[in-house]
């Protein structure tokens, strides 16, 4: 097999490229070669992977790896951990925009175009709500909500633009589908767990506001399961929800990892001390207290099983195995 990953430098396309790379090595179906798991970024090297620069928005020699790969995954796109400036928000739109027209330009142009083409995408799209949960028949697309601050619909408005742009490539031989993906948990460092579990060790794993809104997560395990599934069900295509099928309130999310960690105390945090740590840490409140409900309506419906499905379980592996 041959993959591209474009923007697999970060945490989650390395969990594929090792996955892949490791399924090679033992002769495992999916499996690859070093060489063949390439990866599209600005990075000179990676852990795992053959990298190959390019800027994310203008056609050039990378463009050659697509044609003949099996495979092509886009997850390039600015971080979202940041203050929701103009500037920033600008930058977030414009690098998922720009990548995913540009893959869509270099698959168009293929001799021998990838038979799958896997777009990140993110749960965001989805409305702030407790009521029910959003599968992909059934959710809410945000951007109207209610009481919440009015420039949460910025983050919203990404999320359909990107999918647009994913929607408008044509791509005839190539089976599209939006990743429509919830925090990706796994045990390496620099990672959103990571990041959970430093503040949870430090006492701060506590309530955060009411602690009603909901998280959605998925195990990094299982994200590659399911992206291997996508890869195998040539009948898949469109919006796919990659999250457990078991989100949860906030409160008990971070009970759940205080009691994997084995810490007791977790301290709670009102909106305007929210509010002071998102400053000093130059990220935004938005992404604790958006209620994101939301559940892998068509992977269940299709019979893929997630080996991690609850999140206290999960919590106990990704605290185990923490590097």
């Amino acid at each position: 097999m041959r993959y591209v990953i474009a923007g697999g430098s970060g945490q989650v396309g390395q969990i594929l490229a090792r996955r892949w790379i490791a399924r090679g090595k033992a002769g495992r179906g999916l499996g690859a070669t070093e060489n063949d798991v390439v990866i599209l970024c600005r990075s000179k090297s990676v852990p795992a992977g053959r990298v190959v620069s390019w800027d994310g928005k203008t056609l050039g020699a990378w463009a050659d790896e697509i044609d003949g790969a099996d495979v092509v995954v886009n997850l390039a796109g600015r971080t979202v951990n940041c203050r929701y400036t103009e500037e920033n928000l600008k930058a977030m739109l414009e690098s998922r925009t720009d990548s995913t027209r540009v893959v869509g330009e270099a698959i168009a142009k293929a001799k021998k175009p990838p038979r799958v083409w896997l777009q990140m995408s993110t749960a965001t799209i989805y409305a702030h709500r407790f009521d029910a949960a959003n599968g992909e028949s059934t959710g809410i697309i945000g951007g109207n909500e209610k009481d919440v601050p009015g420039y949460w619909a910025r983050s919203v408005n990404i999320a359909k633009e990107w999918e647009a742009a994913l929607a408008a490539s044509e791509t005839p031989k190539t089976r599209k589908v939006a990743l429509r993906t919830s925090m990706v948990m796994s045990a390496d460092r620099g990672g959103i767990f990571d990041v959970m579990l430093g503040l949870v060790r430090r006492g701060l794993g506590g309530r955060a506001a009411s602690g009603k809104q909901y998280v959605s997560w998925i195990h990094g395990d299982d994200f590659a399961r399911a992206i291997d599934w996508l890869v195998e069900h040539d009948d898949f295509d469109g919006a796919v929800n990659l999250a457990s099928p078991n989100p949860l309130p906030y409160e008990d999310f971070m009970r759940a990892l205080r009691e994997a960690a084995n810490v007791r105390i977790g301290l709670p945090a009102t909106k305007w001390m929210l509010e002071l740590g998102a400053w000093a840490m130059r990220t935004d409140t938005e992404l604790v207290l958006k209620s994101r409900r939301v559940v892998p309506e068509r992977l269940l419906a299709a019979g893929f099983r997630f080996d991690f499905d609850r999140w206290p379980e999960a919590a106990k592996d990704l605290v185990a195995h923490h590097q």
